[in-house]
């Protein structure tokens, strides 16, 4: 029997690279990670990939097939000091033909001199780095070191590979729980749809859910929704997906699509999501989106911004719904946000630009005498508008124009 004291998924790590499940585009037959795995060419890799894809486990097998030394940091907990110490071992180990792997989790949470303290090592071939993030690569890791390492895009599991793998748990129930165990393939699906793709959620779920069965012996969906309640929606407020949803939130106002606009308003509300973040956003949309095709649309988010401020979740839920379906379902324009940048580049090209002398303001006798405010019409004085035209955009811009009078 097995120490269950560790964690499921640290037990079922596999220990050989057939006994890898999922990844196949990237770790399958004739792929690029596998073909320089048989090779034993493995260049320095980023693994990005959401939580429980196998970055880690993939790190492992990857050192064991290659017969190299592996260290292993977390970037949270760990510096320049903890990486100078594996350096040391890693030279004295190249001194002796020998390969040493470094497998960096959470990679991105270095910062720009942690990271570039890697770089000579790298490039001399010290060492091989894997390093593992949930972060877009691109954004996250230096582009000195990303330039010398080859980037490696994990997927979440799919739920077959994840009732696969939980199968085999449950097969394997009185090594792994000590005592048999039985679920049905429903009930393994569904464990499987609330992980979000997260191998190690999975597992954890399954092993929370043995703990709970008591005397009897079969895991039923009701038991395991008790284990998972609300913590399996995956949304992190600070990362990618955050922005992904967001995204998606906001394209699918735009496209009109009102039962979409909801179920991504309910991932981010359900996933913990500040709903003043989300009623700003909305606001901004009334605007950018709607602005003059519909002109309540802005009163109407800011009348849901003012409710959350008052009630805050959940009572506000249906307020930013009422919302989104109102938003979705408006006439869309774009002519403010398109004329807004027009002018504002005009700003930026010509700052400086005078205004017109009888457009300003004459406070004084001196600025009345050199002409301020000469020839300036007031509108209300004239019964026909065309008799009030002038110009009131300065001599180097004369005729333009941000909106047009038909996109009104």
């Amino acid at each position: 029997m097995s120490d269950q004291n560790v964690p499921l998924a640290e037990r079922m790590r596999p220990e050989t690279l057939e006994g890898f499940l999922g990844q196949e585009k990237i770790f399958g037959e004739g792929s690029f990670l596998r073909q320089a795995i048989d090779q034993d060419h493995v260049p320095s890799l980023i693994f990005w990939g959401p939580p429980g894809s196998g970055k880690t486990t993939l790190a492992l097998l990857i050192a064991r097939s290659t017969q190299a030394e592996f260290f292993q940091l977390s970037a949270v907990g760990s510096g320049v000091k903890d990486l100078r110490k594996i350096i040391e071992l890693a030279e004295k180990n190249k001194e002796v033909g020998k390969k040493t792997l470094l497998f960096i989790d959470e990679i991105h949470r270095w910062n720009k001199s942690q990271q570039d303290s890697l770089l000579p090592y790298v490039e001399r071939g010290t060492l091989t780095l894997i390093g593992a993030t949930t972060e877009n690569p691109s954004f996250e890791v230096n582009s000195a070191l990303l330039s010398r390492s080859r980037v490696v895009v994990l997927e979440k599991h799919s739920v077959e590979s994840l009732v696969g793998l939980l199968r085999q748990a449950v097969q394997k129930a009185r090594e792994y729980f000590g005592r048999e165990v039985e679920a049905s393939d429903d009930t393994l699906g569904f464990i499987a749809e609330v992980s979000g793709g997260d191998a190690r959620q999975a597992l954890g779920i399954l092993e929370a859910s043995v703990t709970m069965l008591g005397k009897k012996k079969a895991i039923e969906s009701a038991l395991v929704e008790t284990v998972v309640k609300r913590s399996h929606i995956l949304y992190d407020k600070g990362g990618e997906e955050h922005y992904n949803i967001i995204s998606a939130l906001h394209k699918s106002l735009r496209g009109g699509d009102v039962n979409a606009s909801l179920y991504w308003l309910a991932r981010m509300l359900e996933g913990g999501e500040d709903p003043l973040y989300v009623a700003r956003r909305l606001v901004r949309f009334a605007s950018e989106d709607i602005g003059l095709a519909n002109s309540f649309a802005l009163p109407q988010a800011t009348a849901a911004y003012q409710a959350c401020q008052y009630l805050g979740m959940p009572e506000c839920e249906v307020h930013l719904a009422q919302l989104v379906v109102y938003l979705a379902s408006s006439k869309k324009s774009n002519a403010l946000y398109v004329g807004y940048n027009k002018a504002k580049e005009d700003v930026q090209n010509f700052p400086n630009e005078p205004v017109p002398l009888h457009l300003r303001n004459a406070s004084t006798k001196l600025m009345k005498d050199i002409g301020y405010g000469k020839g300036y019409k007031y509108t209300p004085d004239y019964n026909d508008a065309k008799d009030a035209e002038q110009e009131y955009l300065p001599e180097k811009l004369k005729g333009r124009r941000y909106i047009h009078i038909e996109d009104k």
